[in-house]
């Protein structure tokens, strides 16, 4: 079976940035936006309201204290299997 061959255009879009600081190829002056509207919308992005700050706080605190509460009851149940099971 032949299999079909997928013509690939490029249409100049970014999907990764890998212009990163301090590689050979880091270019500061490389701007890459998606047209003439990406830059207002960053900027809609970043203007939050003091609702909006203190919901985000508390959805981030909410979410390190799920991953902190996990591994506690890890510690918690290995604790529980040392005494209970393994130095019986």
């Amino acid at each position: 079976m032949k299999r079909k061959k997928d013509d690939f255009e490029d249409d100049g879009r970014v999907i990764a940035n890998m212009n990163v600081d301090g590689m050979p190829w880091h270019d500061p002056s490389a701007s890459y936006t998606d047209g003439e509207g990406s830059d207002r919308n960053r900027e809609e992005l970043q203007k939050l309201t003091k609702k909006q700050t203190f919901f985000l706080i508390l959805g981030v605190l909410g979410a390190a204290l799920a991953v902190a509460a996990v591994f506690a009851v890890g510690y918690l149940l290995f604790i529980l299997f040392c005494q209970h099971v393994w130095f019986k």
